[in-house]
C-alpha cells in the first residue's frame, strides 16, 4: 500500500462466501464480510492480516459486483441522478486479536444518458466492482458530490487503516 508506505509480503485471498444473507443489511453485511475474510486466513505469530469488503447500498438494497454487463447497466440505471451509500469495513487481525472498523460514504451520481451509460459500459471498467462503478476511474466523471472519505469509496479508507495497523503493532510511521 504504497501511500501508507505499508510492505505488503503477501496476498492470500481468502475462501468464503460473500453472498447476503436473507434480509440483511448493507452495513451489517459489510462488516460480516469483512470480519469473515479476516477469520478465514491463517495468521502467523508475528503476521498482520487486512481484509476489506465494499460495498453500495441504494436504500437498504445490496448493489454487489455485477455479473455481467447487462447486471452493470440495472445498477448503473438505478444509481442515476440519485444519491447512494458506499460502505467500506475493514478488519486488521494478528494471532490473538482483531480489530473492526466501517466508513459510511455519500455519494451522487449524475443522471446518467444513455451514451454516457453505453460509453462507460464498453469501458468494462465496471467489472469487478461494487455498484458496478469505481469513483477512480472514468465514471469519477459521473459523481458530482460525495460526502465522506474518498479513498474508502475507492475501497480502503486509509486514515482508519493506518490507525489499525498501529494498534496492531505495525510500525507506522517509522523509517
Amino acid at each position: 500500500m504504497g501511500v501508507l508506505g505499508v510492505k505488503i509480503t503477501d496476498v492470500r485471498p481468502p475462501d468464503i462466501d460473500e453472498d447476503p444473507l436473507p434480509k440483511e443489511l448493507p452495513r451489517p453485511y459489510c462488516q460480516r464480510i469483512a470480519r469473515q475474510k479476516a477469520e478465514a486466513m491463517a495468521v502467523g505469530p508475528d503476521e498482520i492480516v487486512l481484509c476489506a469488503d465494499t460495498t453500495v447500498a441504494l436504500g437498504r438494497r445490496i448493489l454487489g459486483k455485477p455479473a455481467n454487463a447487462g447486471e452493470a447497466a440495472e445498477f448503473l440505471i438505478k444509481l442515476s441522478g440519485r444519491r447512494h451509500r458506499v460502505i467500506t469495513a475493514i478488519a486488521v487481525r494478528t494471532a490473538d486479536k482483531i480489530w473492526e472498523r466501517d466508513v459510511v460514504s455519500s455519494v451522487k451520481m449524475k443522471r446518467l444518458s444513455d451514451e454516457e451509460l453505453n460509453a462507460y459500459l464498453a469501458t468494462d471498467d465496471w467489472r469487478g466492482k461494487a455498484g458496478g462503478y469505481g469513483i477512480q476511474g472514468p465514471a469519477g466523471a459521473f459523481i458530482p458530490w460525495i460526502e465522506g472519505s474518498y479513498p474508502a469509496i475507492m475501497g480502503l479508507p486509509l486514515a482508519e487503516t493506518a490507525g489499525m495497523l498501529q494498534a496492531a503493532g505495525y510500525p507506522m510511521w517509522r523509517s
